[in-house]
């Protein structure tokens, strides 16, 4: 972390992620209406998700999925560096 960095709690990160949702959401000229369609996740879960941040794992995914970002999610968790190349390591021999 950078010496300006703020610890930010998982309601803060979720929130953010639900603030950025209606952007690309608008972007696409979407309604909720419409995303709760394209994603098959609830009109209701979509209007929650964007007022509260608050959302199952499953119908982010979804979401992300409607919205062509799903595969930012791939690299979320990755083990640092150093334990890939180890793992290259003993995968090679």
């Amino acid at each position: 972390m950078g010496k300006y960095s703020v610890h930010k709690v998982p309601s803060d990160i979720l929130i953010a992620i639900a603030q950025n949702v209606a952007i690309v959401r608008k972007e696409q000229g979407w309604t909720q209406l419409d995303l709760a369609e394209k994603s098959d996740v609830s009109y209701g879960s979509i209007k929650r998700f964007e007022r509260s941040g608050q959302i199952s794992f499953e119908s982010l995914l979804k979401i992300a999925e409607s919205l062509r970002r799903l595969s930012e999610f791939e690299n979320i968790l990755l083990p640092p560096k150093e334990s890939q190349r180890i793992k290259q390591l003993f995968e090679s021999d």
